[in-house]
This record gives C-alpha cells, sequence and structure tokens, in this order.
C-alpha cells in the first residue's frame, strides 16, 4: 500500500517537474545591460534632446521628458518596447538589442538615485 501511494505521487510530480522545466527554458531571457555603456550611449546620442541626470545639457528644446521623467514613468518592458520601435519625433536609432539592454540599465541607476 504505501509502495503504490510512491508510485502515485511519482507520476504526479514527474509532469508537473516537465512543465516548470519547460516554461522555464521557453521563457524569454533578457540580458542584464552594462549600465556604464548605456549612460555613455545616451550621452553621445540622447543628450542633444532630453535632459540626462547630472549632466551638463540643462538647455535642451522644450518638450521631450527628461531621463528621470522617463526612468519614473516606463517599465523596463516599456522601454524595450519603445526603443525597439521608436515613434516621432525621437529619430530612429536602429538600436541593437545590447544597447538598449544598455540603456535600460541605466534607467534602473536613475531609478535607484534620489533626484537632487
Amino acid at each position: 500500500w504505501p509502495r503504490e501511494r510512491r508510485r502515485g505521487r511519482r507520476r504526479t510530480l514527474a509532469p508537473a517537474v516537465c512543465a516548470v522545466l519547460l516554461v522555464a527554458a521557453g521563457a524569454p531571457a533578457f540580458a542584464a545591460g552594462n549600465a556604464e555603456n548605456g549612460q555613455r550611449l545616451a550621452e553621445r546620442t540622447c543628450a542633444s534632446c532630453h535632459v540626462l541626470p547630472d549632466g551638463a545639457n540643462n538647455s535642451v528644446p522644450q518638450g521631450p521628458p527628461t531621463f528621470r521623467t522617463i526612468a519614473a514613468e516606463r517599465t523596463d518592458d516599456q522601454l524595450r518596447g519603445f526603443l525597439s520601435q521608436p515613434h516621432k519625433p525621437m529619430p530612429n536609432l536602429s538600436l541593437t538589442r545590447r544597447e538598449i539592454d544598455d540603456l535600460i540599465a541605466y534607467f534602473g541607476t536613475i531609478r535607484a538615485k534620489p533626484a537632487r
């Protein structure tokens, strides 16, 4: 009788373990970006329109949100989608996945730092 119980548990446990492994294997894994590379990229390509934290570009045209505002109002998934398919008036930067991951990591550091 106890032996039959153990077999029954194995039969129900094995499919559950397989299901978990299949879901984990199929889940998209986004590589963690490099925030320092993201900051350099932002300084090089974004600072002409957006105000960057700790940056010297405080005289940009009115309109584009600051990086601090973007970091506060957008999730990583929203940023990934937007940077993958930018809208007008933002230029099409044709960023690579790595560059997008780096920028998102940089936005994470902005979220973590309190505004001065």
